[in-house]
């Protein structure tokens, strides 16, 4: 199925967790409509200016799919709100750098980006109206010997 002119469903729904897991991660119509609405406000500007395709690494989430994941209860991924992408060749920090500046969406992640190293990390965005133009960054560090993720305000390169 076609969600905009460059992305298809299953781009949103590919997971390694599911398919080991033997785990159902089909959207329903709210998701669907939720990931075209992010594809057509948020992914298809970005594919246009940089003329690469964005490839998504995670994108729709089924509830069992996101607790194997750990992820976050809220987590818009089980919406069909938000993916997490790279496009080859372009850095993680310029990607965000530019859609701050020129798109708007509820919230826009650097994640785990780590300077010098433009392929590291990767973008999560998100899509949602009314939208807030919330900017992070997630790092990783080590507290009393454990690691966990730190978020700081805004693109922090």
């Amino acid at each position: 199925m076609k969600l905009s002119p460059h992305f298809y469903l299953s781009e949103f729904t590919q997971s390694q967790t599911a398919t080991r897991l033997m785990l159902d991660n089909t959207p329903g119509r709210a998701e669907i409509a939720a990931l075209t609405l992010l594809c057509e406000k948020v992914l298809e500007p970005v594919r246009e200016n940089y003329g690469r395709p964005v490839n998504i690494s995670s994108g729709y989430r089924s509830p069992a799919v996101n607790r194997a994941l750990r992820g976050s209860r809220n987590s818009q991924h089980t919406k069909g709100e938000a993916a997490d992408f790279e496009i080859a060749g372009i850095s993680n920090l310029r990607i965000c750098q530019w859609m701050e500046r020129r798109l708007n969406y509820d919230q826009l992640i650097l994640e785990f980006y780590q300077p010098g190293i433009p392929a590291s990390g990767w973008v999560h965005v998100s899509y949602r109206e009314p939208f807030r133009n919330a900017e992070l960054t997630a790092r990783r560090v080590v507290r009393n010997g454990r690691r966990t993720t730190e978020y700081l305000e805004g693109i922090v390169g």
